[in-house]
């Protein structure tokens, strides 16, 4: 894929948590460029040919594996670490890409509601990565990112990869995409950084609590800016960040209330109940399709006692 990287990173070197003691995979100067090999979120324990028994067998002492760590020379707690993202590789199955998409009991923004497992196999093409069928009624553009980047905590110990964090870690930002430049604050000496969790297409909020899971190559650059201090990540985008989505315009449902976990829910719920009743699908397959292409908004938090969140579904999936 890359061929004008420093170093590569190979699939075997990955972790499990965050953890400052670990010794570094590499040690690199900044300007280096990596080319990381990443499992996806499953390490690998989902594939081609998986099933429904697949999702319940699930060990969830290997989810989210990051590739890494890295020890960028010069970086000091106080530093930023800036990652230019430079593109995706979809790892290849049989000549396709291979992603998945689940509802995994106890997980995911209403999973009160949807109590049982579900899977959904998808497969792509790696090269022209246009949108991928969802059955034979949708078709979801694809927007490859990692799921997963950050730098070690100062804190020691090992910490879960599965909250987001000051310093990055399990952000599942869907705009973190080639051509971004991510800033993230560095607590350890070296930074030690990682990535992984890629996938190929994301809705923000990632309401079924996964994407479109998928393992992918990843290259990136890494530099220092010294003296801005930084207190959590943020990031620069090249350009607009949903045209691949925006064609067809959106259908949209609100949910208003004092609480935005309590209207998030709700502007969920009432898509799931539109999908359901205009497109046909379950219930369940609407709630991981809102999952991978629909967007949570925060539309007005300033009208007290009510707050007003939004959901965006692309009409581009289903046209």
């Amino acid at each position: 894929m890359c061929k004008a990287c420093d170093y590569t990173i190979h699939g075997a070197q990955h972790h499990f948590g965050w953890d400052n003691s670990l010794p570094p995979a590499l040690r690199v100067a900044p300007g280096s460029t990596i080319e990381f090999h990443c499992h996806d979120s499953s390490a690998g324990q989902l594939g081609p040919s998986s099933t429904l028994q697949s999702v319940i067998d699930l060990d969830f002492g290997k989810i989210n594996p990051v590739s890494g760590p890295i020890w960028v020379d010069g970086a000091k707690p106080g530093d930023v670490l800036k990652v230019t993202l430079e593109g995706f590789a979809p790892k290849v199955f049989d000549g396709k890409g291979f992603g998945w998409t689940a509802n995994i009991p106890g997980f995911g923004l209403l999973a009160d509601q949807f109590t049982d497992p579900a899977l959904c196999l998808w497969s792509y093409d790696p090269v022209s990565m246009e949108p991928a069928m969802w059955g034979k009624s949708a078709r979801v553009p694809l927007k490859p990112f990692s799921g997963t980047i950050g730098n070690a905590l100062a804190e020691p110990g090992l910490h879960s990869v599965v909250p987001p964090r000051r310093v990055g870690g399990n952000l599942d930002i869907r705009d973190l995409t080639a051509g971004v430049t991510l800033y993230l604050p560095v607590e350890v000496e070296g930074a030690l950084f990682s990535v992984g969790d890629t996938h190929a297409a994301q809705g923000d909020g990632e309401v079924c609590g996964t994407a479109i899971e998928s393992p992918m190559n990843v290259v990136l650059t890494l530099d220092l800016v010294k003296d801005q201090p930084l207190k959590t990540p943020r990031f620069t985008t090249p350009g607009p960040v949903t045209r691949h989505l925006d064609a067809k315009g959106y259908e949209a449902t609100t949910g208003i209330g004092p609480d935005l976990m309590t209207a998030a829910r709700d502007a969920v719920s009432g898509m799931i109940d539109l999908l359901t009743r205009q497109q046909g699908i379950s219930a369940v397959d609407a709630y991981m399709l809102c999952s991978v292409c629909g967007d949570l908004r925060i539309s007005e938090i300033v009208d007290m006692p009510n707050w007003v969140v939004s959901f965006y579904f692309p009409r581009v999936v289903f046209e």
